[in-house]
């Protein structure tokens, strides 16, 4: 490890007063015993830290937490384990440690007593509940998303919604009349049997879906990706509302949290591993719902697709899944019942940018400079990647550097 780099690694005494700090603050459990009952017992308590501190998607956290429990994983990254190797261990150089390292410097900026109380606070104030592995309600499908499950999940609503009786209907937010025909027909014929609506809440497809689930008299479930104390996007709150009556809102991402590019991509594979079918009715080229799609198809669970006219933009991104992910072709409800019984092997998902990159890049604002030190705590990443990014971000245009800190050029 050079000596820049060990400037930037936060020590070990340090991280154990941080974590020292956050377990005794006062406020902290009182605010967590108001979420969960349960939340005194120590593994509560690290779960709710680890999902406070990290990124959705983490899979250096997932499976640190898999492999010693949350508490376990909390000394490991933060407690009396935490302490930085010499630069001659070897160890160092292993992608385990590597790992490790950078995990323990995306974590770090996080675990704040003020950060923390904050957005227990916003859960508290929406009276919002917290699901974690193991809890008699938490949906088993989501162990099939390994190191990357989430490590726990906000409700709103009804756990019991969380069924593996279910159907996700996604699509495009500019959506075609034809398209939001056919995603009312499907989720309204499905949800009169039984079957569960799961969609992402947006605008277009995703909110023509909810409607006509709640139209039908059934539930419905949308996973949102953003805190679930904020509406988003807001002209859905009344929606959202008569979603909690019956079915469940439900996010990874805490209470207070924003909705960015990063956390609706990796929302998606929420939607994906919720539900035993996923069908696309419409989506562009270049479509998040092909993302959500990808994910299904990896997680060999079955995909369809409704096809459009091919002079329409909004149907391009569900032929582009009929012809290269091996999608079904679906034209009824009729359909979606037939793959509901049909299992895929699973498949590649469709290729997507930098991670680091998009998350960086939500981070940015057009508006106010912001330092590095703000934008590696806001991104979730450490602060040698996030400095590393802002360099490309600079060179390629998209950024631009001041005496106060970075701008982005692209909002």
């Amino acid at each position: 490890m050079s000596t820049a780099q060990k400037s930037r690694t936060v020590s070990g005494p340090e991280l154990r007063r941080r974590l020292r700090l956050v377990r005794e603050d006062v406020a902290i459990r009182t605010e967590a015993g108001r979420i969960r009952g349960d939340a005194t017992d120590a593994g509560v308590l690290a779960a709710l830290l680890w999902n406070l501190l990290t990124e959705p998607g983490d899979g250096v956290a997932g499976a640190l937490v898999t492999a010693l429990g949350a508490e376990g994983a909390l000394e490991c990254a933060f407690g009396a384990e935490a302490e930085p190797k010499p630069a001659a261990d070897s160890s160092e150089s292993r992608p385990a440690a590597r790992a490790l390292r950078e995990g323990r410097n995306r974590w770090a900026a996080r675990l704040e007593p003020e950060f923390v109380l904050a957005s227990l606070q916003a859960a508290v104030r929406s009276r919002s509940r917290l699901l974690l592995p193991g809890d008699p309600e938490w949906p088993s499908s989501l162990g099939d998303l390994g190191d990357h499950a989430p490590l726990a999940l906000w409700l709103r609503g009804e756990a019991a919604a969380l069924s593996d009786r279910s159907v996700a209907i996604v699509g495009a937010r500019a959506s075609s009349s034809y398209g939001e025909h056919v995603a009312s027909e499907f989720a309204g014929e499905l949800s009169g049997e039984g079957w569960i609506i799961v969609s992402g809440g947006a605008y277009g497809i995703d909110g023509t879906a909810h409607r006509a689930a709640l139209g039908a008299g059934g539930r419905t479930v949308a996973v949102l990706a953003g805190g679930i104390d904020r509406a988003y996007p807001a002209g859905h709150a009344q929606l959202f509302e008569r979603i909690a009556a019956s079915g469940a809102i439900v996010s990874e991402v805490a209470c207070g949290g924003a909705p960015t590019r990063w956390r609706f991509l990796e929302r998606n594979r929420i939607i994906g591993a919720l539900a035993g079918v996923t069908v696309v009715v419409e989506a562009g080229w270049r479509s998040g719902s092909l993302n959500t799609a990808g994910h299904a198809a990896a997680l060999g669970r079955p995909l369809g697709a409704v096809p459009g006219p091919i002079t329409s933009a909004t149907s391009a991104g569900c032929h582009r899944l009929l012809r290269e992910y091996d999608a079904r072709c679906v034209t009824s409800a009729a359909d979606i019942r037939e793959l509901l019984g049909a299992g895929v092997e699973p498949a590649a998902a469709p290729p997507g940018e930098d991670p680091d990159m998009i998350r960086l890049a939500d981070a940015l604002s057009a508006r106010a400079p912001r330092t590095s030190d703000d934008l590696a705590r806001r991104s979730g990443l450490g602060l040698d990647r996030a400095e590393a990014l802002l360099g490309i971000l600079e060179l390629d245009g998209s950024a631009v550097r001041s005496a106060t800190g970075w701008r982005s050029l692209e909002r």
